[in-house]
């Protein structure tokens, strides 16, 4: 009797250290996979951000290009067209004094 009251104390402590050094396993590869998963999330993070960063560029030059053409569909004055009336304005003036 007091050999098996022995085998299952030591049956219990074993089963307990066993446990507990599972448990330890889990948790440094758990530990792993949050160091994995968090460089992963940084990588999506900063391609996702260059990927918009070339988009934007993209879009601002197009939004540009359908300006332009909106513009001479309208017949609008450009920048340089009123800069060159000032100037052709401002030579008449000097002519008239």
């Amino acid at each position: 009797m007091k050999d098996k009251l022995e085998q299952l104390f030591y049956f219990g402590l074993g089963s307990a250290l066993m446990a507990k050094e599972k448990l330890e396993q889990a948790g440094e590869s758990a530990k792993g996979l949050k160091e994995e998963n968090e460089r992963k999330a940084r990588e999506f993070f900063d391609q996702a951000v260059a990927k918009g960063s070339e988009e934007r560029g993209r879009l601002k030059e197009e939004v540009k290009q359908l300006l332009k053409e909106a513009i001479d569909e309208l017949g609008l004055a450009s920048k340089a067209d009123l800069d060159a009336l000032r100037e052709e304005l401002a030579r008449q003036r000097q002519g008239q004094s």
